[in-house]
């Protein structure tokens, strides 16, 4: 028996099957498509995504395969344009990918698809789930392919499959939300010649509407994304693009060909009103369906699974299956404030006033999220500061080793385990008890400069030379952290009591 199927190969797909894969958790990735999606539907990566590939291994292939800080190109109705720069945001310690990447969705899922090979998986394409039977001990699961049919007996499903979801429909899943007619888009990639590469280009006819051309990195052709109102052709066809901004830019020299991809896209904003029924879960966009503004639909799905596997990975190594409770507690609010927040840029996009298309602020990095209300979060301190637990474990520069060797505190969190924290001295007999209860975690030691370094050659130590880490973190006099292995803060104390960590790791299903 397969231990977990998930439906749908897409990013969220992509990065669950990874974290199985890398836990070594059985589980079957399925997609009734016959090959990979070819276009570019979701076209930028948040900063809190790229720490996400950052733990799988792929954060550098994804920087360098996309764009950073491209800037708009306000055309006006004259001929004339107004550049609108979009400078990158400063490098911070605790923030080492500040800006959102742009790169076609076809591109990420191909990076996360190279990594799921090298760890082992494969996408079953031309293989749909058409049909399941759920029972408080299994999930039997009805598949359809070129073959004929198979009936599979599986401990839990996930329905990655989008907003058409066939596992949400499965198991009845209320899907909340309205869908906007008045908010129609065509989108493509296509190939253009007449404008630079250089620039995000935007038209915004007096009557209202816009239109967008955006390049994709590593290849000749543009994301084209146009507004059309009720009376506009919205066949995703060649000559209707080329008709449309031929009408918005006023120009003929625009000429478009070789589309690789097109779609009518329309308003649809719409969320789940639960993640979990049994043994069933549903994540990306078979949870929620956000208008394409601030970039934030493809991310939510992404951190959805990062959420999800290594819970499931726990429960199947023997934690209380309660711990699965806490992927809706921590992400149905996630998907609430995300949509309220992208429909608000929608119409922020769409007001003929606008410069640009989509308005970047701290809210769409997504790096401010945070799980401060679940029931893993045990914040302990007597006098926690603005970092608690339940907050993304932030980054730290110039951490040196006894080698001399400068690490980023990213460093050690890389990978699939859990990570306690300890800053300051007098930790030693809380870690050894915490270590030994606990399976998939490991600990270090943080020390300020000045205090020697012991030599017992026991749990890893490293200096603060920057003193970096006791800004961001704001240890005090001394406190014990205990970071997810989401990159997510679980556990805050400063007192010296092993009972209190011990306990945080069985609610979270780290302890052996």
């Amino acid at each position: 028996m397969s231990t977990v199927m998930i439906v749908g190969a897409g990013p969220t797909g992509l990065t669950l099957a990874c974290e199985l894969a890398v836990r070594g958790v059985s589980f079957r990735i399925v997609d009734s498509a016959e090959g990979p999606f070819a276009g570019s539907r979701a076209k930028g990566v948040q900063p809190r995504t790229l720490e996400v590939f950052d733990r799988l291994g792929i954060v550098d292939e994804i920087v360098s395969s996309g764009l950073v800080g491209l800037p708009y190109r306000q055309h006006t109705a004259d001929g004339g344009f107004l550049d609108v720069p979009r400078p990158v945001p400063a490098q911070r310690p605790d923030v080492p990918w500040p800006a959102p990447v742009l790169i076609p969705q076809w591109r990420t899922e191909a990076v996360l698809r190279g990594r799921l090979e090298a760890l082992g998986g494969r996408v079953e394409y031309g293989t749909a789930l058409v049909d399941a039977e759920v029972t408080n001990d299994a999930v039997r699961a009805k598949l359809e392919h070129a073959g004929g049919t198979d009936e599979v007996e599986l401990a839990w499903l996930v329905g990655c499959d989008g907003g058409r979801s066939t596992v949400r429909r499965i198991v009845k899943l209320g899907f909340l939300g309205e869908t906007h007619e008045d908010m129609r888009m065509l989108v493509g990639d296509l190939h253009v010649e007449g404008v630079d590469r250089a620039h995000w280009h935007v038209w915004r006819p007096e009557g209202g509407g816009f239109l967008a051309m955006a390049p994709l990195a590593g290849t000749e052709a543009f994301q084209l994304q146009i507004a059309i109102g009720p009376k506009s052709p919205d066949s995703p066809t060649l000559e209707n693009f080329q008709q449309l901004v031929e009408r918005y830019t006023g120009r003929s020299d625009i000429r478009l060909s070789r589309p690789d991809w097109t779609s009518l896209w329309r308003a649809n904003v719409r969320m789940v009103d639960r993640y979990r029924a049994g043994r069933v879960f549903v994540a990306g966009d078979a949870a929620h369906v956000h208008t394409p503004a601030g970039g934030q639909g493809m991310n939510t799905g992404i951190q959805d699974a990062f959420n999800l596997g290594w819970k499931l990975a726990a429960v199947q190594r023997g934690a209380d299956s309660a711990l699965l409770d806490s992927y809706e507690a921590e992400r149905l609010p996630v998907a609430r404030h995300v949509l309220e927040l992208s429909t608000r840029l929608a119409a922020t996009t769409l007001s003929s006033k606008t410069q640009g298309l989509i308005a970047r602020t701290e809210d769409t990095s997504q790096l401010g999220i945070s799980y401060r209300e679940s029931p893993l979060a045990h914040e302990l301190r007597s006098a926690p500061g603005s970092l608690r637990a339940g907050d993304r474990a932030p980054d730290v520069p110039g951490l040196v080793d006894r080698e001399g060797r400068s690490l980023r505190l990213f460093d050690v969190f890389r990978g699939p385990q859990a990570t306690l924290l300890a800053f300051g001295e007098g930790w030693g007999p809380v870690l050894d008890v915490g270590l030994a209860a606990a399976a998939g975690v490991h600990a270090v030691r943080v020390l300020s400069p000045g205090i020697a370094v012991p030599e017992d050659g026991g749990t890893p130590t490293l200096v603060d030379s920057l003193n970096h880490a006791s800004t961001i973190w704001e240890p005090g006099t001394g406190a014990l952290f205990a970071v997810r292995p989401d990159g997510v803060i679980g556990f805050a104390d400063d007192r010296r009591d092993p009972v209190a960590l011990v306990t945080w790791l069985r609610v979270a299903g780290l302890a052996r």
